[in-house]
């Protein structure tokens, strides 16, 4: 098969490339440019995220890699797709109070969207798909799922649950069997990086209020009974959760509890008043049946690197659930994502509301 590989310059895609032509596949390298050089954020020299001006450094990398492989490698500009999607939800969620996850639009819409969307336009030929994400994907024959990677702690399907069946049918994970220590150590055996090698963590170089791109609106940060603690100049530089940098005094340390975009106000309290059992989520997505057709008992993570919890999820409507923990979760966070989970198998997800 010719396969289309998007190689980010990073020891996972690198990795993936290495093991289908090994496996006797034609291999293509692609990689999405995302940053324009006269844009209008500042960002920061300084490695280990997605969206920066070091970019360049990347695709060199990446290009590299490809040269090592002996594959054909196409560098795509996505950057005007990855703007009006990803950047632009990214500032109305955070003005309007919601810490969103602009890695979930960035890749059901953009990596395994626009990215091989474009390299067909552009006269690239490939049967599928392939990137170096941790997941899996099988068929029963009549449908296609979503799976959890055999290496928990580097699982990613937190982030792909927006896939759609199209989408699934022309993927391949070749990273999903695999452990992160067997992927380093492929890496620098075939001499494509070091032990030093970092991997990309942050979604943007810079501050985030390069990319809200609005003047500092100073308002109240209260508890939770209204009284006035101190002020903020942007609920954006706020998320739920958050204990650090709030700078206000209480007897004991203080967490953000809600941001009321309406008031423009911060809300803090103590650790307790941080947990709930239930939240709203709409923009639904099911990836193992077409739609919930009532309540289920399943499993349910609210931020990646959490572990599932035991959930009852309820449909309200066609795109929106409730659901309510057996136990009481930590910071729900208005903007990210839930994600439902049968075992292994990716049920699917939806933006908590």
């Amino acid at each position: 098969m010719r396969i289309l590989v998007g190689l980010s310059g990073g020891i996972d895609s690198s990795v993936a490339a290495l093991l289908l032509k090994q496996a006797g596949h034609e291999v293509i390298g692609v990689t999405m440019s995302i940053w324009r050089q006269q844009n209008q954020f500042k960002g920061e020299l300084k490695r280990n995220a997605c969206f920066g001006p070091n970019e360049e450094e990347d695709i060199a990398e990446a290009k590299r890699v490809g040269a090592l492989l002996q594959i054909e490698h196409h560098v795509l500009d996505c950057a005007a797709q990855y703007e009006k999607i990803v950047l632009e939800d990214f500032k109305s969620e955070y003005v309007s109070g919601r810490t969103p996850n602009p890695c979930v639009w960035c890749n059901s819409l953009i990596k395994f969207g626009s990215l091989p969307k474009i390299a067909r336009e552009s006269g690239i030929d490939f049967d599928m798909f392939a990137t170096g994400h941790y997941a899996r994907v099988e068929s029963d024959g009549q449908r296609w799922y979503l799976k959890r990677a055999f290496d928990k702690r580097k699982d990613q399907t937190y982030f792909l649950y927006r896939l759609t069946q199209s989408q699934l049918r022309q993927v391949i994970f070749p990273l999903g069997t695999l452990h992160k220590e067997e992927a380093r150590a492929i890496c620098k055996e075939y001499g494509f990086f070091g032990d030093d090698k970092d991997e990309s963590q942050d979604f943007y170089s810079g501050d985030y209020s390069d990319l809200v791109q609005t003047q500092a609106i100073i308002g109240d940060i209260v508890d939770t009974s209204g009284k006035v603690l101190g002020h903020h100049d942007g609920i954006w530089n706020f998320t739920i959760g958050q204990r650090r940098g709030l700078k206000v005094s209480a007897p004991r340390p203080l967490y953000v509890v809600a941001l009321d975009a309406k008031k423009n106000r911060v809300v803090v309290g103590f650790e307790e008043e941080t947990y709930g059992e239930e939240l709203i989520a709409k923009k639904t997505n099911w990836i193992a049946f077409d739609q919930l057709d009532g309540p289920r008992e399943v499993q349910a993570k609210i931020r990646s690197t959490g572990q599932p919890q035991q959930v009852t999820v309820t449909p309200i409507s066609d795109s929106s659930v409730s659901v309510r923990f057996y136990e009481s979760v930590k910071a729900v966070t208005p903007g990210q994502s839930v994600v439902f989970y049968d075992g292994d198998v990716v049920l699917g997800g939806g933006v908590i509301d």
